[in-house]
């Protein structure tokens, strides 16, 4: 088949796995409130930690990154190039941003960026990982963690496997033009800290 068709083929399929919103499902199957509605209003896994707590968060947090993970890793086995797989997983995240099937009002596509990452390696996931870690526990801000994972990315990836270098820093892009509201939220110190399930008392 035709490189291109494949192409724009798998782009499909990426944005289309990307709409599916595992904060929304997760939240409906568990009984929690509509994470668009609270919280952060948000519908990630951070937010689904402040609503829901660490269990459904890491639910989250793993269905995002697998429905980036998978079709830049099918891309990548069916022989696309480095430009071809960073647009396939650019449309994942644009999926997870703006869902077709919740309205086009979706998340900050941060998991799904780092999930399409992932199968470069072991080695960058692991760096990837550590770093927003690492940055969580300091600055207690995902918002910080998140930009600064994402532009050490494209580093990580040149020491790595530079073929990868160009893909990796589409999604860095992404990320950071996403984060937008959070940098002037951040500037005028209205930026929400991370913290864990809110309290259960009825009032």
């Amino acid at each position: 088949m035709n490189t291109i068709v494949v192409t724009v083929l798998m782009i499909i399929v990426a944005y289309l796995a990307g709409s599916i919103s595992s904060a929304i499902l997760v939240c409906k199957m568990r009984g929690l409130p509509d994470p668009r509605e609270n919280g952060s209003g948000n519908p990630g896994a951070t937010n689904v930690l402040r609503i829901g707590g660490a269990s459904s968060a890491l639910l989250v947090l793993f269905f995002d990154m697998l429905k980036g993970a998978v079709p830049s890793y099918l891309s990548y086995l069916l022989g696309l190039d480095a430009p071809s797989l960073g647009f396939i997983a650019v449309a994942a995240c644009l999926g997870h941003i703006y869902p077709i099937f919740f309205q086009f009002k979706g998340g900050k596509g941060v998991a799904t960026a780092f999930g399409a990452m992932a199968p470069i390696g072991h080695d960058l996931a692991l760096c990837l990982v550590a770093t927003w870690v690492i940055l969580v526990f300091i600055t207690r801000y995902s918002s910080v963690s998140a930009m600064a994972t994402a532009v050490l990315a494209p580093v990580y990836t040149w020491w790595l496997d530079e073929r990868f270098v160009l893909p990796v820093a589409m999604l860095s892009t992404l990320i950071l033009i996403r984060h937008k509201d959070n940098i002037e939220r951040l500037r005028i110190g209205e930026e929400t800290k991370v913290t864990r399930k809110r309290s259960n008392k009825k009032t």
